[in-house]
């Protein structure tokens, strides 16, 4: 059946996503409480897809922790967080898996469904926190009010199929 559909309809359903912007600084409050915070780092924006598995997120989050934006010491993108001393603030969001091609609302179709979606995140923070010492996270599902004061700004769209 997928096969049958066009190529940009296909990726929407096989590609975890991860918004990261490079920070000087983030906090998520929920209700009022400060759930995850960093200083210089990376806020991670994570959508998970209906096809999404523990493997991918692994590959996502190893390729996250490798990936260099981070100013190195000839002031280009040669440092991966690690490296500048930064942080992660990982932060759910299923609203990146919307289809937004057709019509004037989104189409969440393709986002995990909520329960099977936070089993996954939850042991993609664990592997996350296992792989790296300074990882701070929202709160799944929440209503996050998200701070950020943006480098640069730098901002990449990670997909993992």
């Amino acid at each position: 059946m997928l096969q049958s559909l066009p190529i940009n309809t296909v990726r929407q359903f096989i590609r975890m996503r991860a918004l990261l912007q490079r920070v000087l600084e983030a906090k998520v409050v929920v209700e009022g409480e400060v759930t995850g915070q960093i200083q210089h780092g990376i806020l991670v924006f994570l959508g998970l897809g209906k096809d999404d598995n523990l493997d991918k997120g692994k590959k996502l989050i190893d390729k996250i922790l490798k990936y260099r934006f981070f100013d190195d010491e000839q002031g280009k993108m040669g440092w991966n967080v690690s490296q500048a001393g930064g942080g992660i603030l990982l932060v759910s969001q299923f609203t990146l898996m919307a289809q937004t091609q057709k019509g004037l609302r989104p189409d969440f179709g393709p986002a995990m469904p909520p329960a099977q979606a936070k089993e996954l995140y939850d042991q993609l923070v664990d592997y996350a926190k296992s792989q790296f010492a300074q990882v701070e996270t929202g709160i799944f599902a929440a209503d996050m009010k998200v701070h950020l004061v943006n480098d640069g700004p730098v901002t990449f769209q990670l997909e993992i199929e």
